[in-house]
């Protein structure tokens, strides 16, 4: 049976006329607004369940059967040398132990830095869910933070304390976190854009004089790997090779995410403005462009690295960064 259209007068107060089991316009309509004012709201990323892994249990066995087999060998080697003099002993004893201390040093370090990598997203994550929902008491929890991870820092004391002083004012959470990015952070943005600019500018110079294809691989790939290394330091960081390597694989697949905001933020103007450089010297061209990757590389992993998002201050531009490669090359 088909309804026959009807009139409602939305601001009556009786909706007497309205079925068992229908909602009323008027609700009906706030209903839509709540709805939409929801779907505004950033979904907060469930935790990723770990599946059972055979590639890592079978790299766990081999590493177990190598520890023992090492064991074996070593211990086999101290009784033969006590069999010799017992000084030899005594001295192979000596180094196995610092062998052993620097073998945890190592690990504590490599273990230190996995931990930055991991606090410094999951700060980053809190930032950016308690900035988008104006979230007050998670602003505190992430500026707090903040100040922890640069407590140590003198050149950000000054900072410290204007972020600190503002602790008892009546602030928005997202005002909070843009005071805080802009006390804490914006030294080392500045700083980081500096380092960018300068590693480009090596890459630049030595890619366009060097006479080997293979050396300018090998020195985009160090000077590359220097880049992310003292970024990271600069941020609060102190990632040893496995840190390093794992920091590496997020800002290449964050390069590989926001790839296409390359042409966007100056890349293809550089590369147009470039253009006639690179008619004039093959090499030239060359430079330039391993120092654009460099510097688009280095813009990646300030991204990765820094502990809060760009908030209110400007994401650093290819075309700023390149700016400054004619003072390094001009010395």
């Amino acid at each position: 049976m088909t309804r026959r259209p009807t009139a409602f007068d939305l601001t009556a107060d009786d909706v007497s006329h309205v079925r068992p089991g229908e909602t009323p316009l008027a609700d009906a309509a706030v209903i839509v607004e709540e709805a939409a004012e929801t779907d505004d709201l950033p979904v907060p990323l469930l935790p990723v369940r770990r599946r059972f892994s055979w590639s890592r249990l079978f790299f766990s066995a081999v590493a177990g059967i190598l520890s023992l087999a090492i064991g074996l060998w070593l211990d086999q080697l101290v009784r033969e040398l006590f069999a010799r003099e017992d000084w030899l002993g005594w001295l192979a004893i000596g180094l196995i132990a610092v062998a052993l201390i620097a073998v945890v040093a190592i690990v504590a370090r490599e273990v230190a830095g996995l931990i930055w990598l991991r606090r410094i997203d999951r700060m980053r994550r809190r930032a950016d869910l308690a900035a988008a929902r104006d979230d007050r008491p998670e602003a505190e929890a992430v500026v707090g933070e903040l100040i922890t991870l640069y407590a140590d820092r003198v050149d950000l004391a000054p900072g410290r304390r204007a972020t600190e002083a503002r602790a008892d004012d009546v602030i928005d959470g997202r005002d909070r976190l843009v005071l805080a990015e802009a006390d804490l952070l914006a030294p080392l943005d500045a700083a980081a854009r500096r380092l960018v600019s300068d590693a480009a500018a090596r890459v630049s110079v030595v890619t366009a004089v060097s006479p080997r294809a293979a050396v300018d691989v090998i020195f985009v790939i160090v000077a590359t790997l220097g880049l992310i290394r003292r970024l990271a330091a600069l941020y609060g960081g102190r990632p040893g090779f496995i840190g390093l390597a794992r920091l590496t694989r997020l800002v290449l697949t964050h390069l590989a995410v926001t790839g296409s905001i390359a042409v966007g933020d100056g890349l293809a103007q550089q590369l147009i403005g470039h253009g006639l450089a690179a008619k004039l010297s093959a090499r030239l061209g060359e430079g330039v462009i391993n120092g654009l990757l460099t510097a688009r590389v280095g813009v990646a992993a300030i991204d990765v690295c820094r502990p809060l998002p760009f908030l209110e201050r400007r994401r650093p531009q290819i075309s700023e960064i390149m700016a400054g490669i004619r003072a390094p090359s001009a010395k």
